[in-house]
């Protein structure tokens, strides 16, 4: 099993371009409407244009906000340091700057690992994740 997310976006290209620069994925389908982006190959978010229903109807309600209300997107990334980078380079809505999760060195379990909160064009919070157990410093992409 995979997850495939997919939200709503006022302006699907742009919002696809922003997501591209972020993450370093690729457009495997482009348009006003619709789009999915991939990393490696694989699907890791999908993009909806808020007004097109096309034949499942509307997928949700533009007026309705905080978008995302609850959901965080959450990239694990091994490129962590290069992803905040470009981040802070883009300019980024800070929701939480770059902290350990837990916040102990000795914490009590947890993914030992970086985060980085920041909130995408349209309001969603997006979430910057280095692997787990990649904090301690010893870790290295596979």
């Amino acid at each position: 099993m995979r997850p495939q997310p997919l939200i709503c976006a006022s302006d699907v290209e742009a919002t696809s371009r922003w997501y591209q620069k972020l993450l370093g994925c690729q457009s495997a389908h482009g348009g006003p409407n619709y789009e999915r982006l991939v990393s490696q190959g694989k699907l890791i978010l999908q993009l909806h244009k808020w007004e097109v229903e096309h034949d499942h109807g509307a997928i949700g309600n533009p007026n309705l906000k905080p978008y995302g209300n609850g959901v965080l997107l959450w990239f694990e990334i091994d490129d962590f340091d290069a992803a905040v980078a470009r981040a802070e380079a883009m300019g980024v809505e800070v929701v939480l700057p770059r902290h350990r999760n837990p916040p102990e060195a000795e914490g009590d379990g947890g993914p030992n690992h970086w985060e980085y909160w920041l909130r995408d064009p349209n309001g969603y919070v997006v979430v910057l994740a280095s692997p787990d157990g990649s904090a301690d410093g010893s870790w290295r992409p596979g």
